[in-house]
């Protein structure tokens, strides 16, 4: 349904079962949770969907090894079996990856991680290889039943330089183990939507507007886009804005029944950075390693370029979160000290974005110690109203049992039984994926018309998704989108199908043009033209939205207009490395 059909349908029945606020992977987790359930449900995001913190995670999809030293042991657990879950639902998007750990020492971190088990320290230290051994063990002892990806491995020095010969020489050996990453995080998240929308005609959802309280307790939706008010009368609230919950609480209670602070958000920033050096020293494997500070960092080939993160600082507004100079400083320190040999030159980094993990409140001086385990609350509005389930914590990984978490509480208070599990479902793109994906491919472009490289594109891009899509781009004229892989009628499509309102959306994430570092002035002003006209925006209206894009690109993700214009010649791409896409 477009947003006014959804507008209209609330102005005739205002009354829905859950209200979910917040249109991250978490409250989509939930919504489609619910949806599949066949409650009345209803989503508004108060922005797009996955564009906050959701759309700033380390791309990776992990148990958290370093979680087993504040033993977080459970949350580990599940976490990995969400990651093999998410390799087999969704594996158009979610793929192994090697990775491996640089070790400078053998005994160090021992005795402190044995305090810091113990919650009697706080400090970060140096892993050695027995310690690391351990977590390892763990990680393998975990998985053993699934075994769906090899044990761990350790190298001697010799054998570790002479594969990743760009290491920091002082190293004593490596280890190698498996996790996952994801390639498009924001194109699954819209799938998860999109699954929950077509299982139920009574699911609806809208961005870009707020769930309102009202003088006299009422609730009204605010349309950010055509500026309606619309009356809903939800029986109850999930408050799923992560970082924002806080926030959102206060406009939810009235004043003398909001409650005591629920989140201790910190901040991570990352680099994409256009290196082929860089990129080619990692031999297709993720660096897992310590900074000289004991804090975690990691780099990887992400779409033929190379991610490189994080940092971990407290933040108390989440709305203006930002990579700062010293952040990108402190992460090309790390990357210096780990490949010392690699010189970054400022121009070569091509994006930068930063979002807020959405911790529990907590007093620990030391970040690293907050837990990242998820848990759900309860609310009751001493005025009467509705009650609101907040969900707190929570990682990328284990979205999907997080919102079957919540889910089924609000089942157990709504006295309903759950009637299809997610378990085993899979996503999107995911669903019917080819065993043999060739055979798949050459049949698929057959029947629609297309060269098979092109709808190999696609296929990397939406996985079994892209059979729709290639017979939408089949049934018209088509273009290339100037110096890119994706085409106007691509585009066009994304626009109609996804709830495209603005420039941003398109290009940062329902496609990978803008992070990947490909993003050109030719390429933002081609597709900013064919979203005016399928908006109907006039001359005025298209201007305002170029300019608040390119303010958005400069300000949160570090690229200027004359870095765009710089791109409009297009260029190859150096990095040869087997994780480009997905």
């Amino acid at each position: 349904m477009k947003r006014e059909e959804i507008l209209d349908g609330l102005r005739q029945s205002p009354k829905v079962d859950v209200c979910v606020i917040g249109g991250g992977i978490n409250g989509i987790s939930v919504f489609r949770e619910l949806a599949l359930q066949g409650l009345n449900v209803l989503l508004v995001e108060k922005h797009d969907y996955c564009s906050g913190a959701s759309s700033a995670l380390s791309r990776m999809v992990h148990g958290g090894l370093r979680y087993l030293e504040n033993g977080e042991f459970k949350l580990v657990q599940e976490s990995l079996v969400e990651r093999d879950r998410l390799l087999r639902n969704a594996p158009h998007y979610v793929a192994p990856l090697p990775t491996t750990v640089p070790v400078f020492d053998n005994f160090s971190g021992l005795g402190n991680g044995i305090v810091r088990f113990l919650g009697l320290s706080r400090r970060p230290s140096r892993r050695g290889a027995v310690a690391i051994k351990a977590g390892l063990s763990i990680y393998d002892f975990l998985t053993r039943k699934r075994a769906l990806m090899p044990r761990h491995q350790f190298r001697g020095r010799r054998t570790t330089l002479e594969k990743w010969p760009a290491l920091n020489p002082d190293i004593k050996s490596s280890a190698t183990y498996f996790d996952a990453w994801v390639s498009h995080p924001e194109r699954l998240g819209i799938e998860l939507l999109q699954d929950g929308l077509l299982a139920n005609s009574g699911a609806r959802a809208l961005n870009y507007a707020e769930l309102r309280r009202t003088g006299n307790g009422q609730y009204r939706v605010e349309d950010r886009i055509g500026g309606a008010s619309v009356a809903v009368e939800p029986a109850l609230i999930i408050n799923a804005t992560g970082g924002w919950i806080d926030a959102a609480n206060q406009a939810l209670f009235s004043p003398e029944a909001r409650p005591s602070p629920l989140i201790g958000g910190t901040k991570g920033s990352h680099l994409i950075i256009d290196n082929a050096d860089l990129c080619n020293a990692l031999a297709d494997h993720m660096i897992y390693y310590e900074n000289e500070d004991g804090r975690i960092c990691i780099l990887f080939p992400y779409l033929g370029k190379v991610l490189v993160g994080s940092t971990d600082i407290r933040v108390d507004d989440p709305e203006t979160v930002r990579c700062e100079a010293d952040e990108r400083d402190y992460i090309l320190q790390s990357l210096a000290f780990v490949l010392p040999g690699i010189a970054i030159r400022p121009e070569q980094i091509v994006f930068q974005f930063s979002g807020v993990r959405p911790l529990p409140a907590s007093t620990d001086s030391f970040t690293g110690r907050i837990p990242r385990d998820h848990f759900c609350t309860v609310l009751e509005p001493p005025e009467g109203g509705p009650p609101v389930l907040c969900m707190i914590g929570g990682k990328w990984t284990t979205f999907r049992s997080f919102g079957e978490l919540a889910a089924d509480m609000v089942l157990e208070r709504q006295g309903r039984r759950r009637r299809v599990a997610t378990r085993d479902r899979p996503i999107g793109g995911g669903r019917a994926f080819p065993a043999n994906a060739p055979a798949w491919l050459k049949q698929t472009a057959a029947s629609k018309g297309l060269s098979e490289s092109r709808m190999a594109e696609l296929f990397a891009r939406y996985g079994t998704d892209a059979e729709a899509i290639a017979g939408f781009i089949a049934d018209g004229a088509d273009a290339a989108l100037p110096h890119a892989g994706y085409s106007m009628r691509e585009l066009e499509f994304l626009i109609r199908e996804e709830a495209v309102e603005h420039l941003d959306d398109l290009l940062l994430r329902r496609t990978t043009l803008a992070v990947s570092g490909e993003l050109s002035l030719d390429m933002m002003d081609a597709t900013l033209d064919l979203l005016a006209q399928e908006k109907y925006w006039t001359p005025a209206h298209r201007a305002g939205e170029r300019d608040r894009f390119l303010t958005l690109l400069n300000e949160r993700h570090g690229v200027d207009e004359d870095m765009l214009f710089a791109r409009n010649e297009p260029r190859s791409i150096e990095c040869d490395t087997t994780a480009k896409s997905g």
